[in-house]
């Protein structure tokens, strides 16, 4: 059983907001099958947005034997890219965090897609970016 907790204005004991969604595969979009791909972290007290990714060939290919994986590969490192900014965030590159969470959230008609947006509390956006790949996706 897990543990929830309920906090009051002024309660979070030092903690930020933080929002989350999932990365989702869906190979086969007439099939609405899908896999958990990675996930988006943002934490506007932090400027903090991030994403971690893990793809497991395997399940993918289970879902549809001719899967891009290397496209679906390269989705998943363009959106690390992006929460990462600099140059390799492309046209981003100038936005802020938040604006970068924003944009990767928004719903595509596409392969590699976001999930709804959750919000939780965290100390450390980072380790908690790790935590939830672990937890949702691997």
């Amino acid at each position: 059983m897990s543990e929830r907790h309920i906090t009051r204005a002024g309660q979070g004991g030092g903690r930020d907001v933080f929002e989350y969604a999932l990365l989702r595969v869906v190979p086969r979009v007439e099939r609405g099958e899908c896999i958990n791909a990675g996930v988006l972290v943002y934490c506007r007290a932090k400027a903090y947005v991030g994403a971690r990714t893990h793809l497991d060939e395997a399940r993918l290919l289970a879902l549809d034997p001719d899967a891009d994986v290397a496209g679906v590969r390269a989705a998943l490192r363009a959106v690390e890219s992006v929460c990462g900014g600099g140059e390799a965030a492309g046209q981003a590159a100038g936005d802020d965090a938040g604006r970068r969470f924003r944009w990767l959230i928004a719903p595509r008609s596409t392969v590699v897609r976001p999930g709804p947006v959750h919000t939780g509390l965290t100390l450390d956006p980072a380790a908690e970016t790790e935590r939830l790949l672990d937890l949702l996706v691997r």
